[in-house]
């Protein structure tokens, strides 16, 4: 029965990876310019890029760290989801008319207008290593994930995701990647809801032992409120949000270029305001599951490995469930889930990277023209 049910998972899982490289695929034929492999002419409706941009926020770090962090702690860093409308309101009436009427695709064309090609080039040059750093990072966290549930290979996990994600956002181009993104985190959410209505059905007293065992250890707390900037207290958390979300919105290229994709100033700023907001429950329901599994495990202790019994294992925790408490098919919805936050975030920094390397390739092309004129006119 184990085999036969893994078997329908990962049916369910390579099913969902190759319709969602095919539907990234058929955008090709409007994304062959550049300003549609890259904008997508500005003309995606403003809930899509919404969505996508808050598919950009919950990666499948936030799938696993957020239960992993309401399990072990409680909920300081839904401090950090809080401090989203204040950035925005920068967003709306500062970065979103500068870059929508300064610059046409990257935000660091306006390093090159304030201080010349050499800002530029940094910016772009750090904005890449940076990205393809996010990217190792997501693609290896979630082969810890599939590795653990399906049994298949890190390598094959990482090699295959990587080599999907970059066939359909190299043809399909941003459009391709705001609507798998659309897709992506409907799953993603759906399968957020389907983890607490099981995790709920499997307290032997209903959904309020959940409640009653979280308050008794205190799990919902925000963190202290002491005035204290060295101790991670609910204060930090403010200012780390406050000062990240700018930096998000500000200057980070998966936000700038999707600013470009809507058909206007106001569009791009419905769509700012719709990830902020989205983001705010949905960053409350991955908490609650992390309380949730921490009340659930403590009215079923025997259920939970002794290696999982250990401090700090929350990260794990959640994963184990899905293995252990799913039944069959559900698991491979969930396990695709999974999946979709880590492509999600992934599809998101390969495309916003294409025109850094595109524009960096043309600088060394034409440099290298002009020294071969200049050579042959000597």
């Amino acid at each position: 029965m184990e085999t036969q049910f893994f078997l329908v998972d990962k049916l369910i899982l390579v099913s969902y990876f190759l319709a969602v490289i095919l539907f990234g695929s058929y955008f090709r034929k409007r994304s062959n310019t550049s300003e549609g492999f890259m904008i997508a002419q500005g003309r995606l409706p403003s809930w899509a890029v919404g969505l996508s941009i808050l598919g950009t926020f919950v990666s499948s770090i936030t799938f696993l760290a957020y239960p992993g962090q309401g399990y072990n702690f409680n909920w300081d860093v839904f401090m950090f989801s809080l401090t989203l409308p204040i950035a925005a309101i920068v967003a709306t009436l500062y970065f979103i008319p500068l870059y929508r009427t300064r610059v046409n695709v990257s935000a660091y064309e306006y390093l090159e207008q304030r201080f010349g090609g050499w800002a530029r080039i940094y910016g772009s040059i750090s904005f890449m290593l940076g990205s393809l750093a996010r990217i190792g990072m997501i693609l290896f966290l979630v082969s810890l994930v599939l590795h653990h549930l399906t049994g298949w290979s890190y390598s094959t996990i990482i090699i295959v995701t990587g080599i999907g994600v970059i066939f359909y956002t190299v043809l399909g181009g941003i459009e391709a990647v705001v609507w798998t993104d659309v897709i992506q985190v409907i799953i993603l959410f759906g399968g957020a809801i389907i983890s607490i209505i099981i995790l709920c059905l499997g307290m032997p007293e209903g959904p309020g032992q959940i409640f009653a065992i979280a308050s008794e250890h205190h799990k919902f707390s925000l963190g202290s409120w002491k005035l204290d900037l060295v101790a991670p207290t609910a204060w930090v958390v403010v200012l780390y949000g406050i000062v990240e979300n700018l930096r998000n919105f500000g200057v980070d290229q998966n936000y700038v270029q999707r600013y470009q994709t809507t058909p206007s100033i106001k569009d791009a700023s419905r769509s700012v305001w719709m990830a902020a907001l989205a983001y705010i429950p949905i960053s409350a329901v991955f908490l609650f599951i992390g309380t949730a599994l921490y009340a659930y495990y403590s009215v079923h202790p025997a259920e939970l490995p002794a290696h999982l019994q250990g401090e700090l294992m929350g990260d794990k925790i959640f994963p184990f469930f899905i293995a252990t408490q799913f039944p069959p098919g559900l698991r491979g919805l969930l396990i695709a889930a999974i999946f979709a936050a880590a492509m999600s975030s992934i599809d998101s920094s390969l495309n916003c990277v294409y025109p850094h390397i595109t524009r960096l390739l043309q600088e060394v092309c034409e440099q290298g023209c002009r020294r071969q004129t200049k050579h042959q006119d000597a």
